[in-house]
């Protein structure tokens, strides 16, 4: 039996990789193990946001931290793969960095908002898209108490939007549960989601 040479060729299109779900669920983490686990493998989109930068991030490591009008620019030159509103705030990601990576073989990874999953899907269906969650709704409540970077009112915005974003799991290709003290746990899991699509028999190029 000759196996189809093409078969080999689709078994390495790279792959887009979507990790969604509600604030304080430990979706930048994850991320950046997934490329500290695969460095060559993998590649991590950079998410632009107008948010104030926080303690201890790096900008054009956990985010471009851009002004309002930079962020203007990019929406009138159709720089954004999706772009939206967030807690007052606009996110979006870079569509080149995205194109530049998948031209170099690696697979891509990605940390959205639910809604910004949403428009991706849209636009990218054969994309692997990861809903990431805590043990219990009560434990992502906890987590986002814990942080303490925001008002009381602007706590209370985040959690009811997190509930709101649960309600939406059904949107996602799987689930991943990011207990508390087992992140390895769930980086393992989403390792073994992206090879196992590696695997699929029939397999289409990510186009943007």
């Amino acid at each position: 039996m000759t196996i189809d040479k093409s078969w080999y060729e689709r078994k390495h299109y790279p792959k887009l990789i979507l990790i969604s779900g509600p604030s304080g669920v430990g979706k930048d983490t994850i991320a950046r193990r997934l490329i500290e686990r695969r460095p060559d493998d993998f590649y991590f989109v950079v998410t632009a946001t107008t948010r104030p930068i926080r303690e201890g991030e790096v900008h054009g490591c956990d985010y471009f931290f851009l002004s309002n009008d930079e962020f203007a620019r990019m929406i009138e030159k159709n720089e954004l793969l999706e772009y939206a509103v967030v807690y007052n705030d606009y996110k979006g990601i870079p569509k080149q960095q995205i194109r530049d990576a998948l031209a170099s073989g690696r697979d891509v990874i990605m940390r959205v908002d639910v809604q910004g999953a949403a428009t991706v899907r849209k636009l990218v269906p054969n994309g692997i898209f990861v809903f990431l969650m805590t043990e219990t709704e009560e434990s992502l409540v906890r987590r986002l108490r814990e942080r303490k970077s925001e008002t009381a009112e602007g706590l209370n915005l985040r959690i009811a939007a997190a509930r709101q974003e649960i309600r939406r799991m059904d949107e996602f290709d799987y689930c991943v549960v990011n207990h508390e003290g087992q992140q390895e746990a769930a980086v393992d899991e989403i390792l073994s989601i992206i090879d196992a699509a590696h695997c699929r028999v029939e397999q289409e190029p990510v186009t943007l």
